[in-house]
Formats: structure tokens, C-alpha cells, sequence
């Protein structure tokens, strides 16, 4: 069949949505942008090893390059071969790998998005066996996004036919295509008012895309089991084929916590200047934005280790080893009155771990209030009198692997033990600020420092009413001890403590009173 033996041809769907304005438009842009903080968004696409793999395997045009990828800046690796034997030990596993390359060992993506290239679909899946393709099929599930151009639509898709499922495809897009029999030629295509390309680019302005190369690709059939919330963010101009006004590029995605699928039925992916470059990146753009969001391995229990050291096999994501550069992400919730709250990481040895920590969301390196990044397996991250509520704490292992280039693909050469996982233990403890000796009230303040900021020296005030000992500390913010200003009896009073720092760097430091009573602590800001 057509579908099966020319190289970029295979199926395609799209869908037809309410068309808003284009001021409209931008304004959910905006809203979008205010009720999902950008600093999170640019978190979310923490913890992967690379931006994109592009599968040109078995069957599959063998590109190692795409002018879009290196414009935009994104890192990638790439499959370009005919070799089934060496196809199999890279996507599906091999001796130091049981999981294969696009995935970590939780199943979790690797990379953030799957870039497929043009061929022959029912080839390729075929080549991909059963094992490859649920490989994608939890690719997907698990956050990564995808993108293909002609075949790389098709395969995407529940199946070329008008019934039934198509054992050869991916079946991640629960869609039909069709085949537009249009080949070897230049296609136009119309931009919905509402297409979310255009939130990266304007296309010159006239809601239009031109002289697009295709041969053999899809379009969806949208009167067919349509998929509810598909998107047409593009539509053909190829009159008189039965291609014209059909879906020409559509975008798919099913939860928050899975990826989105972006693909086309035309080949713009080989445009190095204009339009289709442009055309091409955005695809990628929309895609890569809609990786899934991060996900909960399980809550932190007080004083009680998690152990993260099983493997891909054991089917326990919960309680998986962590892959290379990933981040696994973990609840607790702090009550009320906490005084102290520690973080301990137990790392296999030769890896390197980091711990993140944040009030009220996720935790990445680039957003983190609190962190441990001293090099080596083990980390442990104390914080003073944390905020109450719900913590979210991010365990990292930037340990991955050196590689080495050739004309097929990248080989991994060092570091290949981290392919299987790293092992791991978790412990969150935390205290409460205030240990009551008997029932009296009793008063014991420190006040905020003053000058605050400062420059040079500032003082504390403290008050107590019943003689007690009486420690004044400074921390840095990640709970690091830095000196002692005052260990030392006092009675019932109020008392000023003289603080010029020596040798510190401008940033926030912690003072810390402890009484009898328990204990209080403040933020400072040095500017040096």
C-alpha cells in the first residue's frame, strides 16, 4: 500500500475550534502567562538530559541535522540508521541501558520532545516492535511531548483506516488520519485566527503560509472519532486536491501531567531561512511547552527515610533510581510553629546529587528558595523557622554521561551507570519552635535588626522576662552555621547585640535568639 513503501507518506489529524479574535487571542496569551508565573514555566523544563531526539531509524529519512533545531538553540541527539540490531540497542535496551534512551528508569521522558522524521510510518513502527512503541507510548504518558512531519503524523495516530486501531502506529494522538494522495510538490497553508503559532510568530501578518514542500502526508478526519481537544493550527491550500481546507497541522494534548503531540502532514522541518523555518520552530515551541508537569513521587513523613533504589523492572516508579540530570520531586507538609526543618540526601556513591527546596511549589534549581549544591553524593539542607503549609523538595542527580559523535547518532562512552539509575535515600525532620518548661507566660522577643539593610555593623534588641540562658546565631540562608555573637546568662530586660560581619558577601543571613523558652528567628540583608 502507498502508506507503506513511500518515504513521507502516512496520515494526519485536525480539528475545527471557536475562532476568537486575534485580540482575543493574545489575551489569553497574557491571562495564561499571569495565572502560570513565567519563572515556573521555565522550571518545568528543568531535568531532562536534552531538548530533542529525532528519530531517523529504520526507514525513516536519516537527517542529522534540522536548520530549526540549531536556530532556536536546542540541544539534541539523533538516530540516523538502517541498522535494526543498532536501533534496537539504543531505543528499546542493551546491557548497560534495560530502558533505552528516551526514557529514565521511572519511565519518566529523557528528553522533551520526540521529533519523528518523514518515511514510511508502517515501517518504522514496525521495526519499533511492540516493546519500542509502548516505549513512546510512556514517552508521552509520562510528560514528554512529540512532533513529526508527514509520516512522523501518521504514526502518531490511532490509525490510517476508518475503523479499528493500527497495530503498526503509536497511537498517542486517539485521532484518525487520512491519506491526502497529493505528491512531490508546494502546498499553502491558512493560520486560524486562534492558532497558537501565533504566540511565536506573526507570519508576515496575513494569517498565511507559503510554498511548503509535501509529498504523500496526512490530514485528520474530523468527522471520525474526532479526539476532543484537538487543535487545527493549521489548514491546507491546495485546490483542487482533497487536501484543500483539510487539517494540515494540529496539536494534541490529553492531561496536564502528559506531553503535547504537534505535528504536520508537509515537510517544513528543511527550510533554513523564512517561513518554514519560522513554521518549523514554532511547531517545536508549542510542543516543547507542553511537557507534562512535574509529577509527585510521595510525601515526606517526619524522621522517616524513602529509599529511591528500585529498578525499571520492579514497575514502582514511586520508588525508582533517578537518571541522569532528572529531578524526582517530593511533598511534606510543615505544620504551624516549626522551628527547624533538615533535609538529609544519601547518595550512591559516584554520583552527584543537589537538593532543592520550596514553599508552596516545585523545586528546581532555578527557582529554588532553598538549596544544597556542595559537590558530592551527599547533601543536608537545614532551615530555620520554615513557613507552615505544603513543601516541595527536589532531589537532583546532575551526574550523566559523555558521548562521542558519529554519522548515525551519538554513542555514550563514560558514565554509562547512571542509564540504569542512581540510588538514593530522602529524609526530611523538623522541630517545633517553642518547647514550653512550665505554664507562665513568659515574653521572649527579638526584634528586627536595625539599620536593616545595612551596611558595615547593625543590632539586635532582645527582650525576655525571666532569666534564662540566651544564644544569639547567624546563619546563611541555606542553614549554615556562621558565627555566635552571644552565649552568655541574662535576667529579665531588654538588651541591644552589636553585629559588624567579617569577611561575608552581601545576600540574607539568619539570626537566630535561644532562650529557655525556645527559640525566634529573623532575616537580615547585608549590603556590603
Amino acid at each position: 500500500m502507498f502508506h507503506k513503501n513511500i518515504k513521507g507518506g502516512d496520515q494526519n489529524i485536525a480539528i475545527d475550534s471557536i475562532k476568537p479574535s486575534r485580540q482575543r487571542l493574545n489575551l489569553l496569551l497574557i491571562l495564561l502567562l499571569i495565572c502560570l508565573p513565567l519563572q515556573t514555566l521555565m522550571a518545568w523544563q528543568e531535568g531532562f538530559y536534552k531538548d530533542i531526539f529525532m528519530d531517523g531509524g529504520v526507514e525513516l529519512y536519516s537527517k542529522t541535522s534540522l536548520p530549526a533545531i540549531s536556530s532556536a538553540g536546542l540541544s539534541m541527539e539523533f538516530l540516523a540508521t538502517e541498522d535494526q540490531t543498532l536501533q534496537d540497542s539504543l531505543l528499546i535496551s542493551n546491557a548497560e541501558d534495560s530502558n533505552g534512551i528516551l526514557l529514565y528508569p521511572d519511565n519518566a521522558p529523557r528528553f522533551r520532545l520526540i521529533y519523528t522524521n518523514g518515511g514510511s510510518a508502517t515501517g518504522h513502527g514496525d521495526s519499533m516492535g511492540g516493546v519500542g512503541r509502548e516505549i513512546i507510548r510512556n514517552f508521552v504518558a509520562n510528560g514528554g511531548s512529540y512532533s513529526g512531519s508527514c509520516a512522523g503524523a501518521f504514526i502518531s495516530s490511532l490509525s490510517y483506516q476508518a475503523s479499528g486501531s493500527y497495530e503498526s502506529y503509536y497511537q498517542i494522538w486517539p485521532g484518525r488520519t487520512a491519506m491526502g494522495n497529493v505528491l512531490d510538490t508546494y502546498t499553502g497553508h491558512f493560520i486560524p485566527q486562534n492558532s497558537p503559532l501565533l504566540a511565536y510568530y506573526s507570519f508576515g501578518g496575513d494569517d498565511y503560509i507559503s510554498h511548503i514542500y509535501h509529498t504523500g502526508g496526512p490530514y485528520p478526519r474530523e468527522t471520525l472519532d474526532f479526539p476532543s481537544g484537538t487543535e487545527i493550527l493549521l489548514r491546507y491550500d491546495h485546490p483542487p486536491s482533497i487536501l484543500h481546507h483539510k487539517g494540515s497541522c494540529w496539536a494534541f494534548k490529553a492531561a496536564d501531567s502528559t506531553g503535547r503531540i504537534v505535528v504536520i502532514g508537509s515537510h517544513p522541518e528543511n527550510s533554513s531561512t523564512g517561513e518554514g523555518l519560522d513554521l518549523t520552530k514554532a511547531i517545536f515551541y508549542y510542543a516543547l511547552d507542553g511537557v507534562g508537569s512535574p509529577q509527585i513521587k510521595g510525601n515526606l513523613v517526619n524522621g522517616e527515610p524513602r529509599i529511591m533504589d528500585q529498578t525499571t523492572e520492579d514497575h514502582n516508579p514511586l520508588f525508582t533510581r533517578i537518571g541522569d540530570k532528572q529531578y524526582h520531586h517530593f511533598k511534606l507538609p510543615i505544620p504551624p510553629g516549626t522551628g527547624e526543618l533538615t533535609l538529609s540526601l544519601d547518595g550512591e556513591e559516584g554520583f552527584e546529587f543537589r537538593i532543592y527546596a520550596n514553599p508552596g511549589d516545585f523545586a528546581f534549581a532555578s527557582n529554588a528558595a532553598w538549596a544544597a549544591t556542595t559537590s558530592g553524593s551527599d547533601q543536608e539542607l537545614t532551615i530555620l523557622d520554615p513557613d507552615s503549609g505544603n513543601w516541595y523538595v527536589g532531589v537532583q542527580c546532575i551526574s550523566t554521561v559523555s558521548t562521542t559523535l558519529h554519522n548515525w547518532g551519538y554513542e555514550y562512552i563514560s558514565g554509562t551507570e547512571i542509564l540504569n539509575g542512581a540510588t538514593y535515600t530522602i529524609q526530611a525532620a523538623w522541630t517545633p519552635a517553642v518547647v514550653a518548661v512550665d505554664e507562665r507566660p513568659q515574653t521572649h522577643l527579638l526584634f528586627s535588626n536595625f539599620p536593616n539593610p545595612f551596611n558595615g555593623s547593625t543590632n539586635f534588641q532582645i527582650q525576655i522576662d525571666q532569666a534564662s540562658d540566651v544564644t544569639i546565631d547567624i546563619f546563611d540562608n541555606t542553614g549554615r552555621h556562621l558565627e555566635q555573637l552571644a552565649n552568655t546568662w541574662k535576667q529579665a530586660g531588654t538588651y541591644r547585640i552589636h553585629w559588624q560581619p567579617d569577611a561575608l558577601s552581601s545576600g540574607i543571613y539568619l539570626a537566630r535568639m535561644s532562650t529557655l523558652k525556645g527559640h525566634q528567628t529573623i532575616r537580615v540583608l547585608y549590603l556590603k
